[in-house]
């Protein structure tokens, strides 16, 4: 079974809930605090790595049954394709914090540098039609 998360309004870590996997898409946790909510085997999957994941990932490599992995490429179609159904089906919604202008891309990844963001930073292009 598969349980989809928002992190915004519930904070799986504080349940006895158990998972074999837990795949942080935005990465808002980390590998020690969802530790304790991973399986004996469980595998805590991240598509965005800073260096302390690389370094968990490496750690866990060589101790530990609980692991930490980064997504790979066979399983990013799959994943993919699944996100697609969710997304279609309305069972999963993106959340946009903030949107900026091309010309304020700076600003914006500043803003995403301060790590208080509530979902996704959107670039837009505005397309002119002018010849």
């Amino acid at each position: 079974m598969i349980k989809v998360i928002d992190y915004t309004k519930e904070d799986f870590t504080k349940t006895s809930q158990t998972y074999d996997v837990i795949f942080d898409a935005v990465s808002k946790s980390s590998f020690s605090r969802c530790k304790s909510s991973l399986k004996k085997k469980g595998i805590y999957l991240v598509t965005l790595p800073k260096l302390a994941f690389l370094l968990q990932m490496l750690w866990t490599s060589i101790i530990g049954s609980k692991k930490v992995k980064l997504g790979d490429a066979v399983a990013k179609v799959e994943n993919l394709l699944f996100l697609k159904e969710l997304i279609e089906a309305g069972k999963l919604k993106t959340v946009i914090d903030r949107s900026y202008p091309l010309e304020q891309t700076a600003e914006a990844f500043r803003y995403v540098e301060q790590e208080h963001k509530k979902g996704n930073v959107v670039i837009t292009l505005e397309h002119n039609n002018k010849t």
